[in-house]
């Protein structure tokens, strides 16, 4: 039965692609898999037949993770071991690198838990294919009813998270930024700087903070929520206390590459001369403040306004140059030139 939700998604799609055309990117699937036996042969079965490669990381599981994935009989199937625990960025930084290596011009992360729906994968190449975007990612936040099932605390966190994302990475059209369910265009990958990744659960955030750097474009894709009987090995403690310094640093890498290496434009402006404003005004009035109050005199309204006007003027310039971060969200895609070009380096070295 069709719901009014599958409806609306049909009325809002990208457009239809085949799934059978010889002329498909060549698509791959990255596995990160850690403690994963009891459902990794469940998510390789999953798999659509348009995905020509499957890269499984087995990152040094304790289980027999890795002897299932020998059993199966899918030829598109290839495992990487790693040798030491490298966490969840780690891993599918390994998968990535495998996945160029093989060929793959469209990167898919899935998750080994089965709780990503294959049948949404195409719904995050399609955008890529469409040369609408260079990266994309679930957002559970889309789909009210399917959200009831997120669990409360988990909820507050992931919204919480999403706002401080947003401003530490620049894309404030995006949410739900732990969403691991994404899709790449290869050409983007060697642009990132592999050491500003985190190899752990920051992964995700720090992936955003980069592309926003490179001003790569992300789309939200419409994903349910899907929980079973799994439960998350990020405690929202750990976040909430672990996660707002990183952001915090990545905030400020970003703007000091994006705003004053690579450009130097009005909300450089803005930042600097509100800044200065604000601190100007805040120093004048704590000073004439602490003479007031030794030597009894009450300060006159002309220096209450000297120390009042530099603030509220930095505040304005400061909201201002909020406005125009929002309103430079990247909107051309990268991977269009750089696949281009490229494809024209291959055909000349052969």
């Amino acid at each position: 039965m069709q719901t009014s939700e599958d409806t609306m998604e049909q009325k809002t799609a990208f457009p239809v692609f085949d799934t059978q055309d010889k002329d498909l990117p060549i698509i791959a699937v990255v596995i990160p898999a850690y403690r994963a036996a009891k459902h990794i042969l469940t998510v390789l079965k999953g798999i659509p037949e348009f995905v020509s490669i499957i890269v499984v990381v087995d990152d040094c599981s304790p289980d027999n993770t890795s002897e299932l994935v020998k059993q199966s009989k899918d030829a598109r199937v290839e495992l990487v071991l790693h040798k030491e625990n490298l966490g969840v960025g780690g891993a599918v930084l390994s998968g990535y690198a495998k996945a160029l290596e093989l060929g793959a011009e469209i990167i898919v992360k899935m998750d080994s838990d089965d709780q990503m729906d294959p049948k949404y994968l195409l719904h995050l190449v399609i955008p890529i294919l469409a040369n609408k975007a260079d990266y994309t990612k679930g957002n559970r936040f889309l789909h009210a009813r399917q959200l009831r099932t997120m669990p409360y605390k988990r909820l507050i966190g992931n919204t919480g998270l999403s706002f401080l994302t947003k401003i530490a990475s620049g894309y404030w059209n995006v949410f739900d930024p732990t969403n691991g369910y994404t899709a790449i265009h290869a050409a983007i990958i060697p642009f990132l700087d592999k050491n500003e990744i985190s190899l752990r659960y920051f992964f995700e955030s720090s992936m955003l903070i980069e592309l926003g750097i490179i001003r790569a474009v992300i789309c939200d894709v419409n994903i349910p929520a899907s929980y079973k009987d799994e439960t998350s090995s990020l405690s929202e403690i750990k976040a909430l206390f672990g996660f707002p310094p990183r952001l915090f640093r990545g905030f400020i890498r970003r703007l000091l590459t994006q705003y004053f290496i690579q450009n130097f434009g009005i909300f450089s402006l803005f930042l600097v001369v509100g800044s200065l404003f604000i601190i100007f005004g805040s120093a004048f009035g704590v000073y004439h403040w602490y003479l007031s109050f030794y030597t009894g005199v009450v300060a006159s309204t002309g220096t209450i306004m000297l120390a009042v006007l530099p603030i509220i003027l930095g505040a304005q310039l400061l909201i201002q140059s909020v406005t125009v971060d929002i309103q430079n969200v990247p909107t051309e895609p990268l991977h269009i030139g750089l696949w281009t070009i490229k494809m024209l380096e291959d055909k000349h070295n052969k």
